[in-house]
């Protein structure tokens, strides 16, 4: 081993802290890189193969009721490859020992069970027989969640008409990856389901013996999608046609789609802070190291080595560090990527989700992070060239303390001695000092925006559940029925208080910009579902004008005053134009409203309500339920408290839990920065420490010098960090938001007070750390140390 690599190695275990330190933050960076990229990767080329192999369909095509000949007219369109009609319906499951009934959606198989599009994955037991009309297959995940296995009996209401069924077999499908009711946001396998039956027994059901009411198409090589929705349109309105969207529209496909569009974003902002303050820590590491060792670099050269071979050696520590990091953050990355998966998992039903990992992620982590810690190194390394023998064997000019005026002559009155030793050290390299302060700033930065992110997550709950929806159940109806419903819960035994509303699909358009969704009617001052201003006050609904969410006035680029264009879905499909009257808050999915009368009076459907809000005696809630359930216009019934326990679920165990990952790691980091900057200072003061313990002082005497310095620079720190924090918070919260939910921005005092608390721990954490190695330092070797 050449001397420059022995010496390489004993400085490497000479601050193996540091360095340690340092390679934690690079590894951070990169696991997330690796975790970030693998998940995206796993999730987009599963959900490929899933949609090729099962053929899921690229266009659908609700309408109310038409002939099957008309799948002909469809199938002979420029750009079809393939076109299929089926049935679907809603469905109220009763399962013994539950009063609530549980929605379903029902959808038919050809009866020979084996369709050209949408096929199932079938995890358990056989295929539906034709011969049998009671036999049906179940969605795996709502089976599991009640213990559901082919053999089984269930009983369901379809169209009115309470009927049991035999399951046959447990299956997932491509249509059905994220689950979800229609009309809701939060999956919850407990509380939806999806039964699949021959498509014989299924129109028996509904009433569509040879007929169809939703048609599934595949796209051949044309791209022109617009033009072909527009054509089966026009084919289908005759028959009602409810409008045809394309996969990105389709709720389960959407869902997944922006969790990996957020995911990717994350991948390329989050990473990069977290090697760039590597590359921070690199640089001030590196710096003190040439300071420190003037004289060898100085006798180095002398002893005929070039500056590219002693600069190479700096360089070389710093690849040691960046190379070591990267190895540690790419094992954990893999590790934390497959835990994520098995989180996705839960949420997203595939057959097999398996971690995967191109070859050029590992690369891209490799080159970014050694590019990263090279940035750091190579700032400096140009002093290492600039140096001469004659010049770096001589030690450096002392510090010029006469020029601190009155203002030092003053402190000096007020200061004891070991304090005036810790001012005139911040005086004397305020650009060290100010490297230092701008690493905690971040650490705190860091931790301030993670615990806003946890309370923003916290806040969604509350506002959506407490502030905007009041009530406690929601009934949903299988069609606008006539606002003398309401009449009819509201004589019920045991309901409270009543609200209708009225949801309508539609596409809203905005110059450029486009929204498939819809709009929801509420009463003019409601009580139990509201739109909220950002201050949380109820917004009034006028007999004019519509209130988008903040998030659909985002994707519209629309603001109150301007006019929107609004294709409605159902019904006539008049195509509106409506000011925009307000915009509201909405933390889950992008809601539009408008005044139920107002809404009815455009759609020429007066007094027509699809959903009502109930607020109920919970001591009578069973026989409420069981009369709901034997209400043909019933489509679903859904309690609050499910609903939130379900949210809350995902926050915590699914893919919400990134957060936590997250918090952690920014506590890392943070960690990582005051260990540093207390390890620098340490290094740099051990001859003065050990002068000072010979001069008289006691171990904390001389302990309370240096590590006063890194208290003033984290207290000073603090109030800059979270300045800092303040707007990173806005960066991280539009990161973790999508189009589906957002996580509010919270600046609450008690964010502010943990992660100060967080920094001032690692602080501390860091300093007894030092303070030990000040106790144990060799006082006879320290004081041998030249200034």
């Amino acid at each position: 081993m050449s001397p420059l690599n022995q010496k390489l190695a004993r400085d490497l275990w000479r601050m193996k802290g540091q360095a340690i330190a340092i390679a934690a933050v690079i590894a951070t960076g990169v696991m997330l890189l690796v975790m970030m990229s693998g998940v995206v990767t796993s999730l987009s080329e599963t959900k490929r193969a899933y949609y090729e192999r099962n053929r899921l369909a690229d266009i659908f095509a609700p309408v109310k009721r038409a002939p099957l000949h008309v799948i002909r007219d469809l199938a002979a369109l420029p750009g079809i490859s393939v076109a299929e009609g089926r049935v679907t319906g809603s469905a109220l499951i009763s399962l013994p020992g539950l009063a609530l009934p549980l929605r379903a959606s029902a959808v038919s198989l050809p009866d020979d069970g084996k369709p050209r599009l949408n096929e199932i994955h079938l995890t358990d037991g056989r295929r539906i027989s034709r011969d049998n009309a009671n036999e049906i297959l179940l969605l795996e995940s709502f089976a599991k969640a009640h213990g559901l296995t082919p053999g089984d009996h269930l009983s369901a209401t379809m169209n009115g008409a309470r009927r049991s069924f035999l399951i046959v077999g447990l299956a997932q499908s491509p249509e059905f990856l994220y689950s979800v009711a229609p009309g809701e946001m939060i999956s919850d396998d407990s509380r939806y389901g999806v039964i699949w039956m021959s498509q014989t027994a299924l129109s028996a059901a509904y009433d569509m013996q040879g007929a169809f009411n939703e048609a599934i198409l595949s796209l051949g090589r044309s791209n022109n999608l617009a033009d072909i929705l527009d054509r089966i349109d026009r084919i289908l309105d005759p028959y009602g046609g409810l409008g045809a969207y394309g996969l990105k529209d389709q709720t389960s496909n959407r869902f997944i789609a922006e969790e990996i569009k957020g995911m990717e974003s994350s991948s390329k902002v989050v990473p990069p802070i977290f090697l760039a303050v590597a590359a921070f820590l690199l640089n001030i590491v590196i710096s003190r190291m040439v300071q420190a060792e003037r004289e060898q670099i100085g006798l180095i050269k002398a002893f005929g080595y070039t500056n590219w071979e002693v600069g190479g050696h700096y360089f070389k520590f710093v690849l040691v560090i960046a190379i070591g990091g990267a190895l540690i953050g790419c094992l954990g990355g893999i590790a934390l990527g497959r835990g994520m998966l098995t989180m996705y998992q839960a949420y997203y039903k595939f057959p097999i989700l398996v971690f995967q990992l191109e070859p050029a992620a590992f690369v891209t982590a490799f080159a970014t992070s050694i590019l990263a810690a090279s940035a750091g190194g190579l700032l400096v390394l140009r002093t290492v060239f600039a140096l001469t023998p004659a010049v770096a064997m001589r030690p450096p000019a002392p510090a010029d303390y006469s020029r601190t005026g009155r203002l030092g002559a003053s402190l000096n009155r007020l200061l004891d001695q070991p304090s005036r030793m810790i001012l005139r050290r911040l005086t004397r390299q305020p650009g060290r000092m100010l490297g230092s302060l701008a690493g905690i700033s971040a650490g705190m930065a860091l931790s301030v925006s993670m615990i806003s992110l946890l309370a923003g997550f916290d806040k969604t709950m509350d506002l959506t559940f407490n502030v905007m929806d009041r009530s406690e159940v929601t009934v949903t109806f299988t069609h606008p029925l006539a606002s003398r419903t309401i009449h009819e819960l509201q004589s019920m035994p045991g309901i409270l208080q009543v609200e209708p509303e009225r949801s309508v699909a539609a596409t809203l358009r905005h110059g450029l910009n486009s929204y498939r969704g819809g709009i929801t009617g509420l009463i003019e001052d409601p009580r139990l579902k509201r739109a909220v201003a950002r201050d949380l006050s109820p917004i009034p609904l006028g007999p004019q004008g519509i209130v988008l969410s903040k998030a659909l006035a985002k994707t519209l680029d629309i603001v109150p005053g301007q006019s929107l264009t609004v294709e409605i879905l159902e019904g006539r499909r008049p195509t509106l134009t409506i000011p925009v009257a307000n915009i509201a808050e909405s933390l889950i999915g992008s809601p539009a409203y408008m005044q139920l009368d107002a809404l009815n009076r455009e759609l020429k459907e007066p007094l027509r309500i699809s959903t009502a809000y109930l607020r109920i005696d919970m001591k009578q809630k069973d026989r409420i339920f069981k009369q709901l359930k034997d209400r043909p216009y019933v489509a679903g019934v859904s309690l609050k408290s499910d609903a939130r326990a379900a949210l809350q679920k995902m926050m915590d165990t699914g893919a919400g839990s990134t957060r936590y990952v997250m918090l952690a790691i920014a506590a890392i980091i943070t960690f990582g920065i005051v260990y540093n900057a207390a390890r620098i200072a340490y290094a740099e003061r051990l001859r003065d420490l050990a002068s000072l313990r010979v001069m008289g002082f006691t171990r904390a005497e001389a302990a309370f010098v240096l590590l006063g310095e890194l208290g003033v620079i984290t207290l000073t720190a603090l109030p800059l960090g979270s300045l800092l924090g303040y707007y990173l918070v806005y960066a991280m919260a539009e990161g973790f938001s999508t189009d589906l939910y957002q996580v509010p921005i919270i600046f609450s005092p008690a964010s502010y007070g943990t992660a100060a608390l967080a920094v001032l721990m690692a602080a501390a954490f860091s300093g007894w750390l030092v303070k030990r190695d000040i106790d144990r330092a060799d006082l006879v070797s320290a004081l041998k140390i030249r200034e």
